[in-house]
């Protein structure tokens, strides 16, 4: 082997160590981060519970008066046969 072979077998070591190492230290940050956020979570949940725990409790909201969606209005609408409907599609212009 020589002088050349082993410098660079040297660098691909140092490489993958290196590559290792972080790895290692990322792995760290991202479980450092998942603790902080599920630490948060569960202090704002404490906060919910015993800011709801003061509150009276309170009577669901009514719900207010709804217009008629269009599915509605074709639910009283008689149905248009298929036949009807080509022709009509046909005299428009269309290719059916």
């Amino acid at each position: 082997m020589t002088k050349e072979d082993r410098d660079r077998a040297q660098a691909r070591a140092d490489k993958a160590a290196r590559a290792a190492e972080d790895a290692k230290s990322g792995k760290a940050e991202r479980d450092a981060s998942a603790k902080a956020v599920l630490d948060n979570m569960a202090k704002l949940k404490a906060l919910r519970l015993a800011r709801e725990a003061i509150e009276p409790q309170r009577a669901p909201a009514a719900k207010a008066a709804r217009k008629p969606s269009s599915a509605a209005k074709r639910a009283n609408e008689k149905p248009v046969a298929l036949s009807d409907w080509l022709a009509s599609q046909q005299n428009g212009g269309r290719r059916t």
